[in-house]
Formats: structure tokens, C-alpha cells, sequence
């Protein structure tokens, strides 16, 4: 009698399993916008996030990202648009909303990062330590940045700070501006398609991108001059960048697809954009190398001069977070001891081999 009533109940549970599995399948797949200001081919470092939320959820969510500002608006609205439900998630610069972000700011100062991959595992503790509140109208799912920032001109290589004196330059961030005109070059700050237009009509003599963006912007054809920096130094710069989702978009997800996007936000996603920046970079200088362009290197003791000119932009941070009531220098330093730690060996850091 207990066996038959243990298959039976068995059997029921099955049936119930079964019943449960084929309701999943018939409920509408849930289609999340992703929206970013990049053309279509830097999609492709979304895409593995993407997968992973669609096999994590047995295809019941998946990705629509639309790229190049393809749902309408400005690249400096995309943060706007995912705070208020414009699309549920946008990868933005956070230096398109100059201000707004200022403890993030840190890490867009000069010769900061080491690599891309640590810097972002850097940037993500950091903001959980102390960044959380800035960010508090959106769900954060990865904090990141791009590459070492270089130099890309018109008309002639950079070599010493003499090449920089007058030239006008995209600047992607205020930050980034400042350190062009501490440099002695003439900072414009505009966003990708403007800075492509400006170099195209000649009313700029360069920019400043990372390797991984040139291949996209097909700025290869447009400039003829690459100026990296020593790797022994840090990188000239770099930029954070946000994947951010709406707040009630994620709330209105049932639990376990919710638990789907926790288990893949955080700090291993912002690694891995990271990282997927510095995969980008051989690619770029090849893009360049195929066009027939130049490209040399600023050596480390002129480096040494551009940055004895940086320690103003150093001071004005930090006196811009103690007006706001934060210890300035303490921050700093923390997130200069954070990149030293997450790019060493011991965590994985590409920095070393990033050339």
C-alpha cells in the first residue's frame, strides 16, 4: 500500500513539475533594452552578459540592444533613460553628465589606472564603499573602464609636450579636459559622433580614445598619428563607464529572474568589461598598422614631465570632495591602493601585458 501510494505521489509531483515547466514556456519572453551610445560593433562586449542572462533564466529574458543611440536622445541622456524607464538598462559614460558623478571621478584623474580589468574590480569596491548613494536611482550592475587612453592626431605624431601646445582635442570627460589643458592643448568636449565629425572637417587636430575604440569609429581613417605611452608608466587616463538598469523594471521581475541579474551584476561583470577592453586593444593598433598609419611612444622620462603638471587636477578633486564634507586625500589614496592591489599578478591584472 505505501508503494503505490509513493509511486503515486511521485507520479503527482512529475506531472506537477511538468505542468510548471510548460507554463514557463508559455509565458511571454521578457525583453529587456539595452541601449549605449557606441556603434554596433562594441555590442559585441555585451553580448556574453547577455547569453548568460538568457541561459540563466531558461530563455524566459533576453537582451535588445540597440546601439548608436538607435532608440533616439543624446548620449548624455542615456543614464536618464534608464533612471526613468526610457529602456531598462543603458552603458553610458559617466563623464557625459560632467558633475554628477564626482567621487567616480577619482579614476578618470591622470596616470591612475595600471589596467583595465584591475582598475574596474578597483572601481567596483570602491563604489561600494563609498560610492552607493550617487548612483542610488538606478540598479548598478557593472562599474568599468576602458583601456589606457591615447592619443590620436591629423596632422602629426605627439612626441613631447611642444606637439600638444594649441592643438584642439576631443576631451571625453571634465577631468580628462582639465589634463589636456594643463598639457597645453585646447580641450573640446563632445561626444563620439561629433568628435568623428570635428577631425573629418578639420576643426579638430585629434582625440583622445582608447585602442578598442578605433576599429568602431573607423577613426584609423581619419587620423594618421598614434601617441601610446610607456607602459611602465600608468595610463595617461581612462573613463568609467555604467551599466545601469532601472529600478522598477528589475522590481516588477519575478524572484528568481531577479536572482538572475544579481548573480551576474557586480563585481565579476565589471571585471569582465574590463578585460574585454584590453582584448579590444590588439585589434585597434592592427586597424591602424593596416591603414598605414604611425604610431610611436611617449618614453617614460617625457611622461615624467607631462605629469609634474597633473598635481593641480590632483588637488582640486580632493578639495572639491572635502567641500562636500568627504576626506579628499583619503579617498584618493584608497583608490590609487585598490588599483595598485586588483592589477597586480596575484588578482589577474592584464596591465603588464597590455602592449
Amino acid at each position: 500500500m505505501k508503494s503505490r501510494f509513493t509511486s503515486t505521489l511521485a507520479t503527482a509531483v512529475a506531472l506537477l513539475l511538468a505542468l510548471a515547466a510548460q507554463l514557463a514556456r508559455a509565458q511571454p519572453q521578457i525583453v529587456l533594452r539595452v541601449h549605449h551610445f557606441l556603434p554596433p560593433e562594441s555590442s559585441e562586449a555585451l553580448k556574453p552578459w547577455c547569453e548568460r542572462i538568457e541561459r540563466g533564466s531558461g530563455q524566459r529574458m533576453r537582451c535588445q540592444i540597440v546601439p548608436a543611440m538607435g532608440l533616439g536622445g543624446k548620449p548624455n541622456e542615456l543614464f536618464d533613460q534608464a533612471r526613468t524607464g526610457f529602456v531598462d538598462i543603458s552603458w553610458t559614460l559617466a563623464g557625459y553628465t560632467p558633475g554628477r558623478f564626482p567621487l567616480l571621478e577619482v579614476f578618470e584623474l591622470p596616470f591612475m589606472s595600471k589596467s583595465a580589468d584591475g582598475t574596474s574590480r578597483a572601481l567596483w569596491e570602491y563604489y561600494m564603499r563609498y560610492e552607493q548613494h550617487e548612483l542610488k536611482e538606478v540598479k548598478v550592475l557593472a562599474l568599468h573602464v576602458h583601456d589606457d587612453g591615447l592619443l590620436h592626431m591629423r596632422s602629426g605624431p605627439v612626441r613631447t609636450l611642444e606637439d600638444l601646445k594649441g592643438k584642439k582635442l576631443r576631451a571625453p570627460s571634465r577631468y580628462v579636459g582639465r589634463l589636456l589643458a594643463a598639457l597645453g592643448a585646447e580641450p573640446v568636449t563632445a561626444p563620439l559622433p561629433a568628435m568623428l565629425e570635428g577631425i573629418a572637417k578639420g576643426t579638430l587636430d585629434g582625440t583622445v580614445l582608447p585602442w578598442e575604440a578605433v576599429p568602431p569609429t573607423r577613426l584609423q581613417r581619419l587620423v594618421k598619428f598614434h601617441s601610446e605611452t610607456d607602459p611602465l608608466k600608468p595610463a595617461l587616463y581612462t573613463a568609467v563607464l555604467i551599466v545601469a538598469m532601472n529600478w522598477e523594471r528589475y522590481r516588477s521581475l519575478p524572484p528568481d529572474l531577479r536572482a538572475v541579474i544579481d548573480r551576474n551584476a557586480g563585481v565579476e561583470f565589471s571585471t569582465e568589461l574590463g578585460r574585454l577592453m584590453i582584448d579590444g586593444s590588439k585589434p585597434g593598433r592592427k586597424a591602424a598598422l593596416d591603414q598605414g598609419n604611425a604610431i610611436n611612444v611617449v618614453p617614460y622620462t617625457e611622461l615624467a614631465r607631462w605629469e609634474s603638471l597633473t598635481p593641480p587636477l590632483y588637488a582640486a578633486w580632493v578639495e572639491e570632495m572635502n567641500k562636500q564634507g568627504r576626506p579628499g586625500m583619503d579617498l584618493l589614496l584608497d583608490a590609487r591602493a585598490l588599483i595598485e592591489l586588483y592589477s597586480s599578478p596575484m588578482f589577474g591584472g592584464k596591465g603588464a601585458n597590455r602592449r
